[in-house]
């Protein structure tokens, strides 16, 4: 295990976070708030600590392995969710306890969603600048993650975007191929951003809130400058430019990056892709079963209104953003607990979305369909195919493998919670939420996280690690097989 060089890897990621911290600092002095010494002082802290790190271990450089590799990414997530922490710690409003600050960045890095703040909308500016600026800088993280370190780390199911990298990331001088499809990332990244941010403006929102909500909405991160969320515009001009913007987010970015290397011109590559046309015929299906229960009850005065809801919370849960316009916990019959178990699926693998993604269903789903026809006829042999592309063994048992660890954790995250004294309904919604990087649940924690146990809170922090880390990366550093030379 390369120690050294991994530290310094990290002291230059501390470094470098640390200059997100001018960006909340410079809308505190615009709109005079009084709320940038603490994103200041962390900055200047930071930077030290990050300087402190990389210093003495500037001029170690060794090629690393693949264990250094998944050992760089659970640091990156844990020191940089950390370190987010510091400005909430020293801010005056709102007045945040260790446990608070830590599950409030943690939150926002990983794209969760789960807030512990009540009273947004008393809040500086500044701060909640800084709460959208976490979820869009770890959108981008997450990405970058996807498609281009966790196909070569083999990560169970990704090897099926595997990018043509030629080994194993190398310290801070990464491939050429890497950077470029990192620099191809970050354009199209940014691109979504300001056109979803130019359409909520053009739609009614202030710049502040457009922008705010375009950096959470291409995240797929759910965060709000309101208490109301996207309901406090009452607007259905936003509600669809949400909707939008969030299914573009969910599609794999490995698909954008092939549109926007071909200048747009390769646009039927998304619907060659089985997965891209199994995400949009679950969307279908959840809107339609929502829109029908929702007019069957005759829950809204009109079925404008019930279509606007039904599809801007159908895809809102679904693809994990978390996004409310209403109290959809409230809805008839079994639509709350279908939205939350939708979002198990999640969006699609190489995008910002959370949960389990929609290649492993389809995968599990197959796999699920060859036992069936083994049981009528046991000798002949069944290949599964995504497309055209028939699929080795050893990536269907990555699949299960996943699988039968994300209920584990889901298991052992929702046995610990119940263990604080929380019911059984909002701890499994609870931990579905946080694992699935969704945000909101269902009982205590519909609205915010804010009254639960502080123990609690610590459990759900490492079940936001679990989910947005792909559960193999960071469980993997607990076998002894890892720590051995």
């Amino acid at each position: 295990m390369q120690f050294r060089s991994i530290i310094r890897i990290v002291g230059l990621l501390l470094a470098l976070f640390s200059t997100t911290m001018l960006a909340p600092a410079l809308v505190a002095f615009i709109y005079r708030d009084g709320a940038g010494f603490p994103f200041v002082l962390t900055f200047f802290l930071l930077l030290a600590g990050g300087g402190l790190l990389w210093f003495p271990n500037r001029r170690y450089r060794q090629e690393l392995k693949s264990r250094d590799g998944f050992l760089i990414v659970v640091l990156f997530w844990t020191v940089i969710g950390a370190a987010g922490s510091i400005p909430f710690l020293f801010s005056e409003q709102p007045q945040m306890s260790l446990t608070d600050a830590l599950f409030e960045s943690f939150s926002g890095l990983t794209t969760t969603g789960a807030t512990v703040i009540v009273g947004l909308d008393t809040l500086p500016k500044a701060i909640l600048f800084y709460r959208q600026l976490l979820q869009w800088f770890g959108g981008m993280g997450i990405i970058v993650l996807a498609v281009a370190i966790l196909p070569v780390l083999g990560i169970g199911g990704m090897q099926l975007y595997r990018a043509e990298i030629p080994g194993p990331v190398k310290d801070s001088k990464m491939t050429p191929r890497i950077a470029e499809t990192a620099k191809a990332l970050w354009y199209i990244y940014l691109t979504l951003t300001l056109s979803c941010a130019g359409a909520y403006w053009l739609a009614g929102m202030s710049v502040f809130d457009a922008l705010c909500h375009s950096f959470s909405t291409v995240a797929i991160g759910g965060f709000s400058t309101h208490d109301a969320s996207i309901g406090y515009f009452n607007s259905p001009a936003i509600n669809l430019i949400t909707v939008v913007f969030l299914l573009i987010s969910a599609c794999n970015f490995s698909l954008h990056f092939a549109a926007f290397a071909t200048g747009g011109k390769h646009v039927w590559l998304y619907f060659k892709d089985p997965e891209f046309r199994a995400f949009v015929a679950i969307q279908l299906i959840l809107l339609g079963v929502t829109f029908g229960i929702l007019l069957n009850h005759q829950s809204y005065d009109s079925w404008f209104e019930a279509f606007d809801q039904a599809i801007f919370q159908t895809v809102s849960i679904s693809t994990t953003a978390g996004y409310t316009t209403t109290g959809f916990s409230e809805w008839p019959l079994f639509l709350p607990v279908l939205l939350l178990f939708a979002s198990f699926i999640g969006g699609c693998a190489g995008s910002t979305g959370g949960g389990m993604k929609v290649i492993r269903i389809l995968l599990l789903s197959l796999q699920g369909s060859r036992e069936l026809k083994r049981l009528v006829h046991p000798r002949a042999v069944y290949i599964i195919k995504v497309g055209d592309k028939a699929l080795p063994q050893q990536v269907v048992d990555a699949v299960w493998g996943f699988f039968s660890a994300y209920t584990l954790v889901f298991a052992i995250c929702m046995i610990a919670l119940i263990a604080t004294g929380m019911d059984e309904l909002s701890a499994f919604s609870a931990v579905a939420a946080t694992l699935n990087n969704l945000g909101p649940g269902l009982g205590e924690v519909a609205a915010h996280f804010g009254d639960v146990s502080d123990p609690a809170k610590w459990v759900l922090i490492i079940s936001m690690l679990f989910g947005r880390l792909e559960i193999f990366t960071l469980l993997v550093l607990f076998t002894p097989t890892f720590w051995r030379s």
